[in-house]
């Protein structure tokens, strides 16, 4: 299997690659017009995954690595928050605002980089498990976000989180204080820039190595990751085949979130970019009993990655988005494909919140 690192690629022509990099250069163009905040070690690896590739027999498995983006153990959050930080500093924020579900990747890394630009941070996390365990409620990203000097604030399941955002923000005014509100997931267009980025990123480093991607797939929830791609790929004009897996909305809200966000991010960028609707599409058949709630298909493919690349991903979010791709090549999605690359988008510090949902065994002697 090592070989085909080597010889197996699906290589483009040279005229190809010309065509995708000058498209490439077009959009770093675009993007460069909008403020932004260096927080990520970019660009992330892309790896092939050759272990599970040969377990599964489908085709040759890539991982992009977004759990490698370095800020407060990584994840794909920082590289909505390089451009939501610049707007933030433009704007003369002293104060983040931001909410998410407990064991939040989001708010972990929007704390870090409140941290790192010195400003003062507030998270409001909605319960939307019911959960009470300590680990779950005090260790995994909760325990980050404190550690990086935020306040956090706890409400009810089915809070309108929106509000309570602005309500804390009149507040702060109030007192002085200069607030940036930002939503959760990061997913608003300037947030979504970032993966407009990342799609740039990932196409350039395909062509650059002679690498014909032919799907990309992800786990999906606030909409800011998928829209980010959905909008970037349109605008490179690529025929990658992108699917997201939903970890918390059926599917019919799910794309249209996604269509909504990607076509403003489109029209935010101003480059002439059209979204056509059948560029989004999302599986949510992996969500299980609800969001951050445990599957089996998700414990599965999490101790799978483990066990056969070495690879931690995160319970709620990019675990599911797992199960749906190795559940999708087993029945033939892929069919036809020889490159199919998985974006891992961070967040394995949840897995301390959920450290009984595995059941794993103690010590041998």
């Amino acid at each position: 299997m090592a070989e085909q690192q080597t010889t197996d690629l699906d290589h483009f022509s040279t005229h190809a690659s010309e065509l995708i990099l000058s498209r490439c250069k077009d959009l770093s163009i675009t993007l460069a017009k909008f403020p932004r905040t260096a927080l990520g070690h970019l660009p992330t690896p892309l790896e092939p995954m050759d272990r599970l590739s040969e377990k599964l027999g489908g085709p040759r498995l890539w991982v992009k690595r977004d759990d490698c983006t370095g800020l407060s153990s990584g994840g794909n959050k920082t590289r909505k928050l390089e451009f939501l930080m610049a707007d933030a500093v433009q704007q003369g924020a002293d104060t983040i605002i931001t909410q998410g579900a407990t064991q939040s990747n989001h708010a972990r890394q929007t704390a870090a980089a409140a941290a790192k630009l010195g400003m003062a941070c507030h998270i409001l996390l909605e319960d939307r498990t019911g959960s009470d365990a300590i680990n779950y409620t005090l260790n995994g990203n909760v325990l980050l976000d404190r550690l990086h000097g935020a306040t956090v604030s706890k409400r009810t399941g089915g809070t309108d989180m929106q509000q309570e955002m602005a309500q804390m923000a009149d507040a702060l005014r109030a007192s002085g204080k200069k607030p940036y509100v930002i939503p959760g997931g990061g997913s608003n267009p300037i947030g979504a820039l970032g993966y407009v980025n990342c799609a740039r990123e990932l196409v350039e480093q395909a062509a650059n190595s002679g690498l014909k991607i032919d799907a990309l797939v992800h786990a999906t929830g606030s909409s800011g990751t998928q829209a980010g791609l959905v909008a970037g790929l349109a605008a490179l004009k690529s025929e990658i085949h992108l699917l997201g897996i939903g970890v918390r909305a059926p599917q019919e809200k799910q794309e249209t979130m996604v269509f909504d966000l990607a076509t403003r991010t489109a029209d935010l960028m101003a480059d002439g970019t059209r979204i056509e609707r059948d560029q989004v599409r999302a599986n949510c058949d992996y969500v299980g009993p609800g969001y951050g709630l445990p599957t089996d298909g998700m414990i599965k493919a999490v101790k799978l990655l483990a066990e056969t690349e070495g690879l931690l991903f995160d319970p709620v979010y990019s675990g599911k988005g797992l199960d749906g791709l190795i559940d999708q090549i087993k029945q033939g999605y892929f069919d036809g494909m020889d490159n199919v690359v998985f974006l891992h988008t961070g967040g394995s510090a949840a897995l301390f919140g959920y450290d009984q949902t595995f059941d794993l065994p103690g010590y041998t002697h």
